[in-house]
Parts: C-alpha cells; structure tokens; sequence
C-alpha cells in the first residue's frame, strides 16, 4: 500500500511528497518552505534517519511506523496564535487514531475501555506509555514571511526498546502507517478549518481538555532542574499548563516535562 493524501485534505488542496529516505521530514518541510513553498504540503518518508522530538531530544522512528510533518500556511496567523497549532494537531493525530483502530483495547486489561489521551503539550498516550509525538517547529524567512511545520511521529509497527513507549502493532492494529496518514491529513483538514487561524481556539480547547491525561490529578512539572508539583487545572486561552500548586497558588507553565502518578512523587 502506498502513502496518499485522504479526500478531505486533498479537496483543501493539500500536496503530498514521499520519500524513501530523510533525516528529518520537518527539515525537509522547512527546506521547502524556504525555497518558496506555503503549503499544506505533506512530507512523508519510508525511513528517517534523524528525527527529532522537543528540546533537541532523538525520535527513533522504526520500519513501518510513521513519520510525517505537514508545512502549514500561517499567512493570517498571529504570532500570539501560532503554539495553538500543536493544540490542532494533537486533537487531529488522536481522531485520526481513534478513526484508523476504532475502539483501542486497553493492554493492560483486554478492555474497549478509552486508552488514548493527549499529554501536554504534545504526545498521544496508550495506556500511559507514549504512543506519538509532536513537534512544532517556526521560522521567519527572508522578506518576513513566517512558515510552521508541525512533525508527527508515531509508533505504528514497533516502539523503541528501553523506553515506556507503545506501539498501535500490539494492540492487534494492522492498517499500516499509511492508512493512519489517509485519516491524519483528513483531520487536521477539518480541525485547521474549525480553528480558523485562531479565531476558535477556545471551543479546540475545550476539546483538547476532554481528552487531557492527568486533568485534575498530581503531576510534576520538570523544566530544566525546576520542578512544579500540584493539580493539573486546566489549560489558558493560550494554551499553557495551568498548576494549582499545594500552597494554593496557580502557576502558569509555557513549557516542560509532565509526569504523573507515581513519577510524579519521584520527579
């Protein structure tokens, strides 16, 4: 089965580039970009040889998962509303899961109960172990243009050994990674219009909060050698992680490493 675009994102206009192989399909999207591209263009590759996740972090990507980013149009975007784009794409790579396998069962129980939540700011659980990740990436071009690519990584085939990650493959799912794009593409299709450069966010929001791991349970923020613990409350207007702290204060979090439960006491 070969990579292509679903029907939605097609009628929108959305490109599709397929590769055998790259070091990274966001450097190739923003490679685009700068040679005049504005998208969406979908950049896709058999194999990826140096993916990358948040804060320069590795993202192994194996033989038959999925790796894609997507070189987005901003044009009409202000600056303040650009983050929220990671916000879009999580909600479109959850649905687009959730439409590729239907009801997931849980691992850990044999149950059709739901097993996929969001991880702010940017990774799909599957029973607590990371199953996808995200990165959004920006850049201002030469003449002030700006360009966003957002990357998605998912553990289709296999996940990587030695780390508490999942993969779609063990919990019997056998549509390839090429099915999943089909659905991906046609969901941040319709999630793209609904946020409407911005405009929506708040009803995305809502919606992202719906499907948030953790959501008013202990976590444990870590940003560099910095750890906040309290209740997950909620997420902004802006997208940042709101922490109501043990001393009853609220702190407001733009970025870090969340851990819950158990590692979170250990954080």
């Amino acid at each position: 089965m070969s990579y292509r675009l679903g029907s939605e994102a097609r009628a929108q206009g959305h490109r599709l580039h397929v590769h055998d192989t790259l070091g990274s399909t966001n450097t190739e999207a923003m490679a685009q970009a700068r040679a005049g591209e504005t998208g969406p263009l979908w950049v896709v590759t058999h194999r990826q040889e140096a993916g990358r996740g948040r804060r320069g972090n590795a993202w192994a990507s194996l033989p038959g998962n999925l790796a894609a980013s997507v070189l987005w149009p901003v044009a009409g975007v202000a600056p303040d509303h650009l983050a929220e784009l990671g916000f879009v794409a999580g909600l479109a790579l959850i649905e687009a899961l959730e439409a590729a396998c239907g009801t997931l069962p849980d691992t850990r129980t044999g149950t059709g109960a739901r097993s996929l939540w969001l991880k702010w700011p940017n990774d799909v659980l599957l029973d607590g172990k990371k199953l996808a990740g995200l990165l959004l990436e920006a850049e201002t071009l030469p003449g002030g243009r700006r360009a966003a690519v957002i990357g998605f990584g998912v553990n289709v085939a296999a996940a990587p050994d030695g780390l508490d990650a999942a993969s779609l493959a063990a919990t019997g799912y056998a549509g390839g990674a090429e099915a999943l794009l089909e659905h991906l593409s046609d969901r941040m299709a319709v999630r793209a219009r609904a946020w409407n450069r911005g405009r929506n966010f708040a009803d995305l929001r809502e919606d992202w909060l719906a499907r948030a791991a953790g959501l008013g349970s202990e976590i444990a923020v870590r940003s560099g050698e910095h750890i906040l613990r309290g209740v997950f409350e909620t997420i902004d207007e802006g997208g940042r992680l709101v922490i109501l702290a043990p001393d009853g204060k609220r702190h407001t979090v733009t970025a870090g490493e969340v851990h819950f439960g158990t590692a979170a006491t250990a954080a």
